[in-house]
């Protein structure tokens, strides 16, 4: 007896030895990967929190536990509301990474713990929404499609199969009205919802924006002083915005890769694109890349005065003019925007961009785009072959080409993370938003929901 408890007092000093050794590592040397997991999970439960007004411990459920790795239900959050801080901890002890909300701006993930930095960096008020009682997209009031057509559109929108799992909101917009919408439980017409890489597009047309005041071309080369002595002197702007400009970056999420660094472990998000080597001569090779989004942001906030009317521009040039109030564009710990994952909006005002594209970059009688610009989405690279854009937008929904669908063929898509998705059918004069939280493994096609609402609408066209 005596043998075996000293065996069972040894096992015991021997697990409490490899505890503490385990414990100390964690905390001194944590593998990056738990800190990109807690990353993610501080700046989802951040932005939900306080821009979208959702309860922190729901989003920490519902958004970022459910659909994610198994690891990501070991992490723990703190949401200090007074200080607008939510700091994330795998096991509630280790690798912390905290996010940060500065008001309009919404919030930043702040990797290396600097939060004073962070606050004093950028800081963007908000706006209130002007009161009106003007039809939408002029104002907020909304008139659901009437008699057979309008039933059988709610029928449609309202069907588990066609929305798919997780819908969050469905608006429908048909010759500038919204006909049909509904919205998953827990959100409505006013919940900002996250884009993810739809907010690539909205990027883009920033650009355009500054394009059409002279500030930015197509052809603008010798892009960054760190390119002027090498070959990547010669990528085109075009060539950023086609996915083409032959710059490495690794789109695989799921482990440390270059966009889970750049997204949750790096205080610049630019860093990666604008120190990456290039492996193909522009506009050989077609690369999709959050990396090239995010130094897409940067090329154009250099073109304003300072930091301040770069911040500024984005709601001054596209948010405001289009009634877009609830958007909200975040940027990293340093100032850039993120344009590669981080806006927010409410699905109506991801309605008005879709209704803005449909219009060929033309609001309210007033050209915010060049001519051509709008061409150039809907214009498919070589490289691609052919499903992607000239300008930040998809030429086919996720899993298939339109034709697959039975869709018309000058159908355009802006797409994004998790089943966000912007159908822009101007042959239709059609625009629909489709935002939830469905995972990539649950199939889900929006090509289905647009062809049922299309085949509703048809006969009330003919």
């Amino acid at each position: 007896m005596r043998l075996i408890s000293r065996v069972i007092g040894a096992l015991i000093v021997l697990l409490l030895i490899i505890v503490a050794g385990g414990a100390v590592w964690l905390s001194l040397y944590p593998p990056e990967l738990l800190k990109v997991g807690d990353g993610y999970a501080a700046k989802i439960v951040c932005s939900n929190t306080f821009v979208a007004k959702r309860d922190p411990d729901k989003v920490m459920e519902e958004d970022v536990q459910a659909p994610g790795n198994p690891a990501l239900k070991l992490i723990r959050v703190y949401v200090d509301r007074d200080e607008g801080v939510v700091t994330a901890r795998f096991l509630g002890l280790f690798a912390p990474n905290r996010a940060l909300y500065r008001g309009a701006l919404g919030c930043a993930l702040v990797p290396d713990g600097d939060l004073q930095t962070a606050r004093s960096a950028v800081f963007l008020n908000k706006v209130k929404a002007p009161k009106s009682d003007a039809v939408w997209p002029d104002g907020d009031t909304v008139n659901l499609g009437q008699g057979d057509v309008g039933k059988k559109l709610a029928d449609v929108v309202s069907n588990p199969d066609l929305a798919g799992p997780a819908m969050r909101a469905i608006v429908v917009v048909k010759d500038g009205r919204i006909v049909a919408e509904t919205y998953g439980d827990g959100f409505s017409k006013a919940t900002p919802l996250i884009g993810w890489s739809m907010t690539k597009t909205v990027n883009a047309a920033i650009i355009g924006r500054l394009m059409l005041a002279g500030r930015m071309s197509f052809d603008d080369q010798n892009l960054l002083p760190q390119w002027s002595a090498d070959s990547r002197k010669n990528i085109k702007l075009s060539d950023l915005l086609a996915m083409e400009s032959g710059l490495a970056f690794n789109e695989s999420y799921g482990t440390v890769s270059d966009v889970t660094r750049m997204l949750y472990l790096d205080a610049d998000v630019t860093s990666l694109a604008a120190n990456a080597r290039q492996l193909a001569a522009p506009g050989e090779r077609f690369s999709y890349s959050s990396g090239t989004a995010a130094l897409l942001s940067r090329l154009w906030m250099n073109r304003l005065p300072n930091l301040s009317a770069a911040i500024s521009y984005p709601r001054e040039a596209l948010f405001g003019p289009l009634g877009m109030y609830s958007a909200v564009f975040e940027a990293d710990e340093r100032g850039t925007f993120v344009g590669s994952s981080y806006l927010y909006a409410n699905a109506r005002d991801w309605a008005r961009f879709g209704m803005f594209l449909l219009q060929d970059g033309v609001w309210n009688g007033h050209r915010l785009l060049p001519e051509g610009f709008v061409g150039a989405m809907r214009t498919p690279t070589k490289a691609s072959e052919g499903v992607y854009s000239q300008v930040q937008a998809w030429l086919a929904g996720p899993g298939g080409s339109n034709a697959q669908f039975g869709l018309p063929a000058d159908a355009f898509w802006m797409t994004g993370h998790d089943g966000q998705t912007v159908a822009i059918v101007p042959s239709a004069n059609l625009v629909v938003v489709r935002m939830g939280l469905t995972p990539t493994w649950a199939d889900y096609r929006p090509q289905i929901l647009l062809k049922r609402i299309m085949d509703v609408i048809k006969p009330a066209t003919n």
